[in-house]
C-alpha cells in the first residue's frame, strides 16, 4: 500500500501531523498513535480514531495547539458527540466544530472540577428555538457523565447546542453572532406577543414553522442577503386582508431598521405577515 499516510511530525503520543491522499495537511489522532514514532514512519491505520482536515494553515496550527494540550479523553468524547450530532441532525457540520466544541467541552470540565458555575442566560430560548440541538446537548451531558464521571449542569447542554447550531450554519459566523441572533428571535416573538396581547401556542406546527422562518430571516439579515421578488400586488392584498398582522409586521420592520439599519424587502414583509397570521389564528 503505497498510499498510506506517513508521520511528518509527532505532536504527542496520540497526535501526529501528516498529509492525506489529496495532499492536504491533516492531523491524525488515536491513542498511542505517535508513541515512539519519528518523521517518515508509516502511521498505524488500526490506531486511527479521527483525521482532522484543516481548511488553512492557521486553523491547522490552532487545532494542533489545542489538541496537544487537551486530555485525550476530552477529545474522544467530543468526537463521539459530534458523530452522534451529525447522525441525529442528519446534516453535515463545519469541520471547525471539532476545534470549537473540543475547546468548549474541555474548558467546561475543567471549570466543573474547580467548582466554577457558568449560567446560560439563553437556556430558555435555546430549548425552544433549537430543540433538536438542545436534545443532543442533553445526550452529550449523559455521555460525558457515563464516560468521565463528570456531571455538568443543564446550562452546558444549551452551550453545546449553540455550537452545533453555529456549525450547521457553515460557520459563516462566530458563536457570539449565533447568541445575538437567538436574542433577536426572542425580541421579534415578544413584539408579536405584545401586539396580540397573548401567548403563542408553542406546541403547534405553525409555531415551529414560524421559529424556523425567523431563524432564516435573522440569519439573512446578519449575513446581508435578502429575499427580493416583485410582489407589490400581493403585498397590497395582504395589507387589506390581514390588517392586524401587517401592523405587527411593521413593528418588526421598525425594530430591525432601528436596531440593525436593515430595511425589510417586500418579500420579507409578505412572509412575516403570512407566518404571523398562521401563528396567531386559533386552529
Amino acid at each position: 500500500m503505497g498510499d498510506r499516510m506517513k508521520v511528518e511530525k509527532v505532536i504527542n503520543n496520540n497526535l501526529v501531523r501528516s498529509h492525506n491522499q489529496n495532499n492536504q495537511e491533516v492531523l491524525v489522532m488515536g491513542c498511542g498513535l505517535g508513541y515512539k514514532k519519528k518523521p517518515g514512519d508509516l502511521i498505524d491505520e488500526s490506531l486511527i480514531e479521527k483525521i482532522y482536515t484543516a481548511t488553512d494553515a492557521a486553523s491547522s496550527s490552532h487545532l494542533a495547539e489545542l489538541l496537544a494540550k487537551v486530555p485525550l479523553a476530552h477529545i474522544q468524547i467530543t468526537n463521539d458527540i459530534i458523530r452522534y450530532a451529525k447522525a441525529a441532525l442528519g446534516k453535515e457540520l463545519s469541520e471547525n466544530v471539532y476545534l470549537t466544541l473540543t475547546d468548549h467541552i474541555s474548558f467546561a470540565i475543567q471549570r466543573h472540577e474547580q467548582g466554577i458555575v457558568v449560567k446560560n442566560a439563553l437556556l430558555w430560548e435555546i430549548k425552544r428555538f433549537y430543540n433538536p440541538e438542545y436534545q443532543i446537548g442533553k445526550e452529550a451531558l449523559l455521555m460525558i457523565y457515563e464516560r468521565l464521571g463528570v456531571e455538568l449542569l443543564e446550562d452546558e447542554a444549551g452551550f453545546i447546542a449553540l455550537h452545533l447550531v453555529n456549525a450547521s450554519m457553515g460557520d459563516s459566523q462566530g458563536i457570539g453572532q449565533t447568541t445575538e441572533m437567538t436574542k433577536v428571535i426572542q425580541r421579534i416573538l415578544n413584539i408579536v406577543k405584545y401586539h396580540y396581547q397573548t401567548d403563542l401556542d408553542e406546541n403547534s406546527l405553525h409555531y415551529e414553522r414560524f421559529i424556523t422562518h425567523l431563524k432564516f430571516f435573522v440569519q439573512r439579515v446578519f449575513s446581508g442577503t435578502e429575499l427580493d421578488g416583485d410582489d407589490k400586488d400581493f403585498l397590497l392584498i395582504l395589507k387589506e386582508r390581514y390588517k392586524n398582522e401587517y401592523q405587527c409586521t411593521l413593528k418588526i420592520r421598525d425594530y430591525m431598521q432601528k436596531e440593525f439599519g436593515h430595511e425589510l424587502t417586500e418579500d420579507e414583509l409578505i412572509y412575516l405577515t403570512i407566518h404571523i397570521r398562521r401563528v396567531t389564528t386559533p386552529q
